[in-house]
């Protein structure tokens, strides 16, 4: 049966102000929150009797990290759990889909090597085992090499954008896959109860901040491809989300603390006449209105230090 769909909280911002005063304990809370979250899903996994788990999420909702914490939850169970992620199965640079404009639609199933996967994930469920396609970012392009997965007597996490699409899963036995989805379920309002801030908008944050931290990449070179990023998500992956049998929120209240601080340096970094300065300094001005908080504030074992740790 799908799962029931959580409604999205609003939260007016100044109870997150309020709340942040006490600092230690605010994050505490939030992080034990989500900790509860990660080991009822491992409950629900192990109820279910698969081996497989297929979860996705959105750009920078923590679905990478959650597939690591879900696995070890799962290690403290009794189970052994191992994550593999589908970009290993990109195809060469040269067969990518095209976009209208003739760029590379990387976020177009079709990029993917769809029988390659299907074989894979046929093997885990009937041999506990398979060769895995490793790929090489750098050159976009699939190496010689395999790496042989061992999955016996436990379970295997598959995370990615496509996860949920039923195309994946479709050469398989009915039922036999669990499938997750990954998203952010809390927004922030105003005085008036007006919504200023959405799980958009704190994803598009922190995947700035990650790409400056971890990347290289600009502030204005992410926010150029966002709207890219988020046709992409509407087309691949929230038309599969009722496809889930359970649902993690991945928001932490506290973080827009964090990125109230983080953001403030990007205020007026674009020239005026820049057709992205307007969003992106109206962007900081949402965050702007909650108390900064710094980001050594965040747990070592936070999933939160994927888009906020140190680069080394």
């Amino acid at each position: 049966m799908p799962a029931v769909w959580i409604p999205k909280r609003l939260v007016e911002y100044s109870l997150i102000n309020v709340a942040s005063e006490n600092t230690e304990r605010f994050v505490q809370r939030c992080e034990t929150q989500y900790e509860n979250r990660i080991f009822q899903a491992a409950g629900a996994v192990l109820e279910s009797g698969r081996k497989i788990v297929m979860l996705t999420g959105p750009s920078a909702s923590g679905k990478t990290t959650t597939a690591h914490k879900l696995a070890h939850a799962l290690t403290l169970r009794g189970r052994t759990a191992k994550v593999i992620s589908l970009d290993n199965f990109y195809l060469n640079k040269d067969v990518y889909p095209r976009l209208p404009d003739g760029s590379k639609d990387y976020e177009n199933i079709m990029a993917l090597d769809l029988p390659c996967i299907q074989k894979c994930l046929k093997q885990l469920i009937e041999e506990d085992h398979c060769d895995l396609p490793v790929f090489d970012f750098t050159t976009e392009s699939r190496t010689e090499e395999v790496q042989h997965l061992d999955a016996e007597g436990g379970i295997v996490i598959v995370e990615g954008i496509h996860a949920l699409n039923p195309i994946m899963t479709a050469a398989l036995p009915e039922n036999s896959c669990f499938k997750i989805y990954a998203g952010l379920r809390e927004e922030y309002s105003d005085e008036d109860g007006e919504r200023m801030l959405s799980t958009r908008d704190i994803r598009c944050a922190r995947r700035m901040t990650r790409d400056v931290r971890f990347r290289g990449h600009s502030p204005e070179q992410t926010l150029a491809l966002w709207d890219r990023v988020c046709e992409g998500e509407d087309r691949y992956i929230k038309v599969f989300k009722n496809e889930a049998n359970l649902l993690i929120d991945t928001a932490f209240s506290y973080e827009v603390c964090v990125l109230a601080g983080l953001m403030a340096p990007m205020a007026g970094l674009l020239p005026a006449e820049h057709n992205l300065s307007n969003r992106l300094n109206a962007l900081v001005g949402r965050f702007s209105r909650f108390e900064k908080l710094d980001p050594s504030a965040i747990p070592e074992n936070s999933m939160l230090m994927e888009f906020y740790g140190d680069k080394g």
